[in-house]
């Protein structure tokens, strides 16, 4: 009973605090104050579950008391059979719910609901390394495809035998950096590359980086510091390429916050022949680098604090192996070994992501002590 009551008073206090951000977010200051709104506007969407839960629970545990005072003052046999029964169903359904609740109180990451920034980038292994970069980027678009998201490519480097040297594109749609953020790291492929005439396994590697798309008001950025360029962009596209000056370049000299230097970031983006469209893709970019810097001590923090890394850390990290010989896929970081490689580079990755989760969760529950 310690624990019903320590769960229900946390939850009490945070029904409390979901009625106070019900009430703020239709107060017209708020709703003027962009930044102010959004943040409340989020947190109340966070709150919402875990208070219909907290119903639920309250319910059920008021259910279950009331069953225990009949069988301890009721006489009457009907009564008394019927609360047994009433304690039969609803005792098992305690435990669950308390997992579930213990689960939705843990501090959600509050990147976990931004797009995202997929940076594939082939390794060692020269061309099958970049071959393997493009199998990778397939990989993904595919998996997107099946959770309804949006990928746009915003730049890429084709490799001399085909894939990609390097490949960055904004995936939109639901929390879709509190999936994809499990996949950052090194990626190693074995495999027999296309152009070995020996039929020799070769070891290769991709690097895959995912980084939580910033808004606007998340980074201060001058634009008027910005040096742009346009030049003519290159590929296929018709008549339209390299007569209109469509790609751009950014410039822009940043103080890092932590180390105090001050580096010049580079971006170009040529994705489409809508300069305008270009210039704003090359923006979100720029302030999504920004971010991704200056929350680096946040995701140290983390790294520090935590012994089996699983979602943040080092992103030089080797996370996973696609053993083709063997058909065979594992994850490193959680020992999971599976054998349907075919089905997984094309986009069937889900399972092994919901194990990561699990394994995550666990080890935060551990470190809440909930």
């Amino acid at each position: 009973m310690a624990t019903e009551n320590t769960l229900l008073e946390k939850l009490e206090a945070i029904k409390i605090r979901f009625e106070e951000t019900a009430q703020q977010i239709t107060d017209p200051e708020v709703i003027a104050d962009v930044k102010r709104f959004v943040k409340l506007n989020k947190e109340y969407k966070h709150l919402e579950p875990i208070v219909e839960v907290y119903k639920k629970y309250k319910t059920l545990i008021s259910n279950i008391e009331e069953a225990r005072q009949i069988l301890n003052t009721e006489k009457d046999d009907e009564m008394r059979e019927m609360a047994k029964m009433e304690l039969d169903e609803n005792e098992p359904k305690v435990a669950p719910m308390e997992e579930e609740i213990k689960l939705l109180l843990l501090p959600s990451d509050p990147e976990d609901d931004k797009n995202a920034i997929l940076e594939i980038r082939g390794g060692t292994g020269g061309d099958e390394a970049a071959l393997f970069a493009g199998d990778l980027f397939r990989m993904y678009t595919k998996y997107c495809e099946s959770k309804g998201w949006k990928i746009e490519v915003s730049s890429c480097s084709e490799g001399a035998s085909g894939g990609y040297k390097e490949i960055v594109a904004r995936v939109t749609g639901a929390s879709v950096y509190g999936t994809l953020k499990y996949e950052s790291g090194v990626h190693r492929v074995q495999r027999v590359p296309v152009t070995e005439t020996q039929g020799r396994v070769h070891t290769s590697a991709a690097t895959v980086a995912v980084l939580p798309e910033a808004d606007e008001f998340d980074v201060q950025i001058n634009e008027g510091e910005i040096k742009w360029d346009t030049f003519r962009s290159s590929g296929a596209g018709g008549q339209n390429v390299n007569k209109v000056e469509s790609g751009v370049r950014l410039r822009y000299n940043w103080k890092n916050p932590i180390t105090g230097v001050v580096d010049e970031i580079l971006i170009e983006c040529t994705e489409t022949r809508d300069q305008p469209k270009n210039k704003e893709r090359a923006l979100s970019r720029l302030r999504t680098f920004i971010y991704d810097k200056e929350h680096q001590k946040y995701i140290d923090d983390i790294a520090s604090r935590r012994k089996t890394m699983v979602s943040t850390g080092d992103r030089s990290a080797k996370i996973r192996t696609y053993n083709y010989p063997q058909g065979r896929i594992t994850d490193h970081r959680i020992n999971y070994t599976i054998y349907n490689l075919d089905a997984f580079v094309n986009g069937d990755i889900q399972d092994c992501i919901d194990h990561l989760i699990v394994a995550e969760n666990a080890e935060r529950l551990k470190e809440a002590d909930l």
